[in-house]
């Protein structure tokens, strides 16, 4: 590791930025470095601009395109102080567009699907509490409350913690599937048993049982936490209620569920039904 890359990750670590978004920002000055073949630090801003229009021309989704740019204003600003010298680095708009959501017999497809009885479970839990893959597979025993029925998700995304209704039928699953694997620290270990389960071990098997039940819509594993906040939204479930139980940190990231919610699109009445019924041609007009 070069010294550069080092003093770019203590200085995220100093600011308690996660693990992921290291990664992640790590990742972005190092695409840059490799797409000239230089260190970033000998970089001057025409080529930082060459190197986001090369990412544009090779069509990669805007969401990544952004992180990139987040990594590459820390990278400039903070690690090497020299914040002015990409000014012109902007952020793209992003094209809004509609989660998929699943219906509940879709769901309930979805899980038979799962031959592994623990991905299974995982998946259940994933839908049952709105999880992230992340916050899902990062659980611990400790974090299942029994006796209050909450379920406690530790640093979730903007490292918040929060607390989440625990299904009755969930929380005797897991009694059950503690009884049978006895985990000790993860409630989804990994192999060896020192870390919890990859996140894509978790994301390929929900993509094998996406394929056999034949759906056509863009699904996966968020999928599920997708239709877990519609669902309640559709049961009578008030929007901050829900922003809390999916923590999240704007109202308006939770209020888009709101434009998908089969019922209540299904309530609107369209104001063609409230005119008068549309009277037949006159026989004047009448060929």
């Amino acid at each position: 590791m070069t010294p550069l890359r080092q003093r770019l990750i203590d200085d995220l670590r100093l600011r308690n930025y996660s693990p992921l978004t290291i990664q992640a920002y790590v990742a972005a000055v190092v695409r840059l470095s490799r797409f000239f073949g230089r260190s970033p630090d000998e970089l001057d801003g025409e080529q930082i601009r060459c190197f986001l229009l090369s990412l544009i021309d090779r069509g990669v989704s805007w969401s990544l395109f952004n992180q990139v740019v987040c990594g590459l204003h820390f990278f400039y600003g903070v690690t090497l102080g020299q914040a002015g010298r990409v000014p012109f680095i902007a952020f793209a708009k992003q094209p809004r567009r509609l989660p998929a959501v699943l219906s509940r017999d879709e769901v309930v497809r979805l899980f038979a699907a799962i031959a592994d009885e623990r991905l299974r479970l995982l998946l259940r839990l994933a839908y049952g509490c709105g999880l992230r893959v992340s916050e899902a597979v990062g659980l611990r025993i400790a974090d299942i409350d029994s006796g209050r029925g909450l379920l406690i998700v530790r640093q979730g995304k903007g490292s918040k913690d929060r607390l989440v209704p625990l299904p009755v039928q969930l929380l005797e699953e897991l009694r059950g599937y503690w009884r049978k694997h006895r985990p000790a620290d993860w409630l989804f270990p990994g192999q060896d048993g020192s870390g919890p389960l990859h996140a894509g071990t978790v994301q390929r098997a929900c993509h094998r049982a996406v394929l056999a039940c034949g759906f056509t819509k863009k699904v996966s594993m968020h999928t599920l936490r997708h239709s877990y906040a519609t669902h309640l939204l559709e049961s009578g479930t008030d929007v901050v209620t829900l922003q809390r139980l999916l923590g999240h940190r704007s109202l308006s990231t939770t209020v888009r569920y709101t434009h998908i919610s089969e019922q209540r699109l299904r309530s609107v009445v369209s104001p063609l039904e409230q005119l008068p019924p549309a009277a037949g041609p006159s026989a004047a007009e009448r060929p």
